[in-house]
């Protein structure tokens, strides 16, 4: 890949896309898909994005962290053991026990709905949501809808990735994105 398509954070000393694996044509013809399980078979990678997590968010404040499925759990939860935080899942539907609440979304290849369960969003509570890759902004715009109609309060979004080229800043504007490292299309 050529250094003008990513931004990398090299003042930390780390470039993620040497780990990152870059799947032609999966799911289907036409998508790059990038592949964040090549970062969490490499300790290095892993540790390099949990470490980047604890430092840029040190001074900020949250009362939980809604993490969406699958791989955004497996960046949440060593984040909020450190942070004594909260954890909270964004599942598909149908995937979690409880009275849940629900928001459909559309994603770059079709559509889904994303549940969590209700009453563990407390009124009032600030939220960060985790998530390994943004591309649309279609998962992060549904987290927030469904944390806000429960009266509390989406602040940030973290992701590893991010693909600005498919516009998800002009999407997602209720929250501020933070990604370690960013493509930006071939």
């Amino acid at each position: 890949m050529a250094d003008d398509s990513m931004v990398t954070n090299e003042s930390q000393g780390f470039n993620l896309d040497d780990v990152i694996r870059k799947v032609p044509d999966f799911p289907k013809p036409g998508i790059l898909f990038y592949d964040i399980t090549s970062v969490l078979a490499n300790s290095d990678a892993f540790h390099y994005c949990i470490d980047s997590m604890l430092k840029l968010y040190k001074d900020m404040e949250f009362d939980a962290v809604a993490a969406i499925e699958s791989r955004g759990f497996v960046f949440a939860a060593p984040f909020c053991y450190k942070r004594d935080l909260p954890l909270l899942l964004v599942r598909k539907k149908g995937k979690l026990p409880g009275k849940t609440i629900s928001c459909s979304y559309e994603l770059e290849y079709g559509s889904a709905v994303l549940e969590m369960h209700s009453e563990d969003i407390r009124p009032g509570a600030r939220f960060l949501i985790i998530d390994d890759l943004i591309a649309t902004g279609g998962t992060i715009n549904a987290t927030c809808d469904m944390i806000k109609r429960r009266g509390a309060i989406p602040v940030r979004a973290f992701s590893v990735i991010g693909l600005p080229f498919l516009n998800y800043e002009e999407k997602v504007k209720d929250i501020g994105i933070d990604t370690l490292i960013e493509y930006f299309g071939e």
